[in-house]
């Protein structure tokens, strides 16, 4: 699926060499054997019951995906266990370590949530009140009725908000002002930010809300957003490896891992600029946000307020939504609760899990185009091998694919605002392109659906097969058929 302005569903293909840090230092047998089954034991998203169960290496899994860095922090008992750095900032270059630099992409979101809640705690900003009255130069666009849109509407993507996600801007290119991207005015390569869903009554994910929270904080607080982002959480929390300065400064590029694109090269001059940093503008690494989820976890516990008041992060955590909270996705319940996020820029594919009642959690973030897939495989081997009730593969049955499918469904499909896939026949099976260049397998369900092993996400189709409805994680649309 080529999402268009969002890049982070492009994929590439690269074969790249493995190096590592150093093993963090440890007499631990216990914790050398952990470390030792997650780079053993990486797992697909989804199984097929039945089938022998997959385990891969790490090293051959970023050969295979193309992403020549990766970088883990591992949250064990409430503190960072270990965290360590495989592969290299580009082909050739300098080998990845814990204090390697990447764009967080929307894991900038929940921390642009802590902020604006900070800002709610001490009385700047209110949750519930009309956004649009704390601004003087630029309104929010209504285009569906005179509801007002509220903070925790933003923050949870239930105001109606449009622009689901940004490509960001290529060295050299013009980068707008914030007004001139919320407006889609030149040179902003995005669409202008308006309301067009009744807010309050639907959850849609919404960089471009985001964005709005951005241009609130910095009418209302009269202060750049980055420095105040700094400020009231990064500094706090120890987050010293994290900034929102875009572009970065060559100091610090010289820190970062490098992104690559789809076809397995590094992007043309680096690094892409976001100025929507509130959506999409942090530089981090797998250990400050291992420090941002604990704090989340000890603040909701009452254990440690450095940034927001237990009620506050409670809040935070509470869903409004479609299993989304302030900020964060939350999901299960006691001690399978969890809060997560994940993010994608150009060349860059990342994610944070952590649990609100155990003390474990995990951070991985990557520099190439299917390093999500990556990622998730990751995840779930520490999952495995810290033994969480959670964040597993999921086992699916699949059948044999019917024989009209196989004439039915290959072509073209195209899901409005997002991008196309690609869906074409193998012998006596199907296969699917979500990403460009990356076909696999497309499994048949019991129940009429259709699934892949690498994602969680699951196809429909009408009697015709010219229409159908794809679900994911953080998305539920219509596709049809190319003409």
């Amino acid at each position: 699926m080529h999402r268009r302005p969002a890049p982070h569903l492009a994929a590439f293909l690269l074969a790249t060499p493995m190096l590592c840090t150093a093993a963090p230092a440890t007499d631990d047998p216990g914790l050398a054997a952990r470390i030792a089954a997650v780079e053993a034991g990486l797992q697909p998203a989804v199984a097929i019951a039945g089938a022998a169960p997959a385990s891969r290496r790490l090293a051959d899994e970023m050969a295979r995906l193309g992403v020549p860095g990766a970088s883990i922090a591992v949250i064990h008992a409430g503190q960072i266990e270990w965290a360590k750095g495989y592969g290299v900032v580009t082909p050739g270059g300098a080998a990845v370590s814990p204090s390697t630099l990447f764009q967080a992409g929307s894991i900038s979101k929940p921390v642009t949530a802590v902020a604006a809640l900070k800002l709610v705690e001490n009385g700047t900003l209110a949750l519930d009140t009309n956004v649009n009255g704390y601004l003087n130069w630029w309104k929010l666009p209504n285009n569906v009725d005179d509801t007002p849109v509220t903070l925790r509407q933003l923050l949870s993507h239930t105001a109606g908000t449009t622009v689901h996600g940004f490509a960001g801007y290529a060295a050299g290119a013009k980068v707008p002002t914030l007004v001139q991207l919320l407006n889609g005015a030149a040179p902003s390569n995005s669409r202008g930010v308006h309301v067009s869903t009744k807010p309050g009554t639907k959850w849609r994910y919404s960089g471009g809300g985001y964005e709005v929270v951005q241009y609130v904080i910095g009418e209302r607080a009269g202060k750049d957003f980055a420095q105040l982002v700094q400020d009231t959480v990064l500094r706090p929390l120890g987050m010293h490896d994290s900034t929102f300065a875009q572009p970065l400064p060559p100091a610090l590029l010289a820190r970062a891992a490098l992104p690559h694109d789809a076809a397995g090269k590094p992007i043309a001059g680096g690094p892409h600029t976001y100025p929507e940093l509130a959506a999409a503008g942090l530089w981090t690494t797998p250990s400050d946000l291992a420090r941002l989820a604990i704090e989340v976890k000890q603040s909701a516990a009452g254990q440690s307020n450095k940034v927001l008041s237990q009620s506050m992060t409670q809040l935070m955590l509470s869903p409004v939504q479609e299993n989304f909270g302030l900020g964060w996705r939350i999901e299960g319940t006691g001690q399978a609760r969890s809060f997560s996020h994940g993010g994608a820029n150009a060349g860059y594919q990342n994610t944070l899990v952590a649990y609100t009642e155990r003390g474990d959690g995990v951070a991985v973030m990557t520099n190439g185009d299917r390093g999500g897939e990556l990622a998730g495989e990751l995840v779930r081997a520490v999952a495995t091998a810290y033994n969480w009730p959670t964040q597993r593969a999921t086992v699916r049955a699949a059948v044999a694919t019917p024989a009209a499918a196989l004439t039915a469904l290959p072509g073209k499909y195209v899901i409005e605002g997002l991008g196309d896939f690609t869906i074409a026949r193998a012998g006596d099976r199907l296969t699917v392109a979500l990403r460009a260049g990356a076909p696999e397998p497309l499994h048949a369900a019991p129940d009429g659906s259709w699934f892949v092993t690498s994602m969680e996400a699951e196809l429909r189709f009408a009697a015709t097969g010219e229409r159908g409805r794809i679900t994911a994680p953080g998305l539920d649309t219509a596709f049809e058929k190319a003409k």
